[in-house]
């Protein structure tokens, strides 16, 4: 937990099962460096750590640097660290795991040429698995130097086919007309890609890393005076790492439930909306609804498949469905979701969802997810596999 949240109100802090992973890949002077400086001197109260082949290559602000050592790491005087890999991803990982002062959140940085798949089964498919959660590959394309040939490689296909989020960067130097062309490109190999256009590679951090995305229970106060005061929450998570168009069947089967939930309160719902100091440029908003009822299992799945808009970048909830005795933690980027569950142990149950992104229509989404709600239902049991 940092310092920045309060107790003992955490209600959407309760999940720290795996330290979050954020993979950051493009090709050589796409700015993936410049995006690495960017978040670790961004940070406010959450440890970061980041994996690079070349921590010189990062050009640390020296204001920022404390100590430097054994010459594969240094810390920074925000709290963060920069980390070599070595040649040995596994191995720069654990260094990280096994600090005596907790780190929130890791950011790994692949080599220009690479394809991001292998550095992403690292955590999906080894032991790995249960010590982090992938939360997002964030892909860096250079739109001033793109060619055709680019997308002729593999590897440039697989860095944007894997991509959650796409930074077009150096947008200043290329005109509209060629920024247009290359959404086209991008989107040609990636339908519905969440795309951003950034200059310096400057992206309002919480549209690519979930720590410190949301303002923790800030956002499902009742309603008051609008404030400002914006804590950070670290959500680690086991991340089951599914496009948004499988069912949710792969990963949970809750066949056998059969118990009774608690009774739902229908006459205390709140909508509530804040919009995050740091997205308050360039028509970044967020949009929060807290309901005291459930959601329908297909009708939430529709959402995601059918109705999710692409100018949706990340969202995340505590969602109670019908269908379900267990407590899910929703975490999506771009259009990778995962949920996990865990029991509700004596808290008020409840669905609170928080979605952030570029010019919504807050009206029409909000009205797309109370096609989700449903009314409890007193007969259970039929579970994800219904």
């Amino acid at each position: 937990m940092t310092a920045a949240i309060s107790a003992p109100s955490k209600q959407m802090d309760d999940s720290k099962h795996g330290l979050p992973v954020t993979i950051i890949t493009g090709f050589l002077g796409s700015g993936k460096t410049t995006l690495l400086n960017h978040i670790l001197t961004n940070q406010d109260g959450l440890k970061t750590a980041v994996l690079v082949n070349e921590f010189g290559e990062v050009g640390i602000d020296n204001d920022l640097l404390i100590t430097t050592d054994d010459d594969t790491m240094v810390e920074l005087s925000n709290g963060c660290i920069c980390c070599t890999i070595n040649n040995d991803l596994l191995e720069a990982v654990y260094k990280v795991l096994e600090r005596k002062d907790k780190i929130d959140y890791l950011v790994v940085e692949t080599t220009g040429l690479a394809d991001p798949l292998p550095v992403a089964l690292t955590f999906l498919g080894t032991e790995l698995r249960d010590l982090t959660r992938l939360d997002s590959i964030v892909t860096l394309v250079d739109a001033e130097n793109y060619s055709i040939d680019l997308f002729n490689s593999q590897a440039a296909h697989n860095q944007i086919a894997y991509g959650d989020i796409i930074l077009l960067n150096k947008t200043d130097l290329v005109d509209e007309a060629d920024l247009d062309l290359l959404e086209v490109k991008v989107r040609d190999i990636k339908e519905g890609a969440r795309i951003l256009r950034t200059t310096q590679s400057q992206v309002p951090l919480p549209l690519i890393l979930s720590v410190g995305l949301f303002e923790s229970d800030k956002y499902f106060e009742p309603a008051k005076e609008e404030h400002h005061d914006h804590g950070h929450e670290h959500d680690h998570g086991h991340e089951h790492d599914h496009e948004h168009g499988h069912s949710h069947a792969e990963h949970h089967d809750h066949a056998n439930c059969d118990h009774e939930h608690g009774h739902c309160e229908h006459d205390h719902e709140h909508d509530h909306e804040h919009e995050h100091s740091h997205l308050d440029v360039d028509g970044f908003t967020s949009i929060s609804i807290v309901r005291d009822q459930p959601l329908a299992i297909r009708k939430f799945q529709h959402f995601l498949d059918n109705k999710l808009p692409d100018n949706v970048f990340r969202a995340k909830g505590i969602l109670w469905f019908d269908e379900s005795e267990k407590r899910h933690i929703f975490h999506l980027s771009g259009k990778r979701f995962s949920l996990e569950d865990e029991e509700w142990n004596h808290r008020p149950r409840k669905t609170q969802l928080v979605l952030i992104g570029q010019n919504l229509d807050h009206e029409a989404l909000k009205a797309e997810i109370e096609k989700c709600f449903c009314l409890e239902s007193k007969g259970r049991g039929r579970g994800f596999s219904s």
